[in-house]
């Protein structure tokens, strides 16, 4: 269904504010790991997206996927390392992670446009 990630992303964010509300030191406890890990240091902000990436679609995380993608892209990753990040996972994980390159493809098409 075309504009599916976009409904996902749009829906999550605002779902994401309620949960905020609700259970606020998850969040702040989560964002504050989140935002120390994934800052600049050894590996850019592209790479560790890249990276977690790799690991949405090994763990085949269909939200993590559309997620990540979409940082992958904001990081400045192009299509075709967003293509072989999602390749590499499969080549660690196999046929299940395979499977996965289709919510990959269809993020990249819906987000980059």
């Amino acid at each position: 269904m075309a504009g599916e990630v976009k409904a996902f992303l749009d829906d999550f964010s605002a779902t994401m504010q309620r949960v905020k509300a609700e259970i606020p030191a998850t969040l702040q406890g989560f964002g504050g790991l989140f935002g120390k890990v994934m800052s600049e240091s050894a590996l850019s902000a592209r790479e560790k997206e890249l990276v977690a990436l790799g690991i949405a679609v090994a763990q085949r995380c269909t939200p993590c996927i559309h997620l990540h993608v979409q940082k992958c892209l904001k990081a400045g990753a192009d299509r075709r390392q967003v293509l072989e990040a999602a390749s590499v996972a499969v080549m660690m994980q196999g046929g299940p992670a395979y499977t996965h390159l289709v919510p990959v493809l269809k993020a990249l098409d819906e987000l980059a446009s």
